[in-house]
């Protein structure tokens, strides 16, 4: 199970179960500080894509881990560039954080 390939998406529904019950779950938000501060996802942390590949290493590679950004296009990029730097249990969140309020998910403004 240690290098075992998840699938590259999450649903918002799933990420929500993820979030609920998955310890040490790691929700990282790949949108620039502005996005970041207009709307999140409560418990999120903030590595902007650009910042990625400096930053990878502050995520532990063994715990599950959800990049999301606005419509799912960074996140993409990001899980593709984690998934090339060994982080197996990544995924991304299909749709991003617009996906999220759409199914009437918490966001904190």
């Amino acid at each position: 199970m240690e290098n075992e390939i998840l699938e590259e998406s999450v649903t918002a529904d799933e990420a929500r179960r993820m979030l609920a019950s998955l310890k040490g779950l790691q929700l990282v938000d790949v949108r620039e500080p502005m996005e970041h501060r207009q709307a999140r996802i409560p418990g999120a942390r903030l590595i902007p894509l650009g910042e990625l590949p400096g930053r990878l290493r502050e995520l532990d590679r063994g715990k599950p881990l959800v990049f999301y950004c606005a419509s799912g296009n960074r996140s993409g990029q990001a899980l593709e560039f984690a998934r090339e730097s060994g982080y197996h249990h990544a995924r991304h969140l299909e749709g991003g954080i617009k996906a999220w309020a759409q199914a009437g998910f918490e966001v904190e403004r």
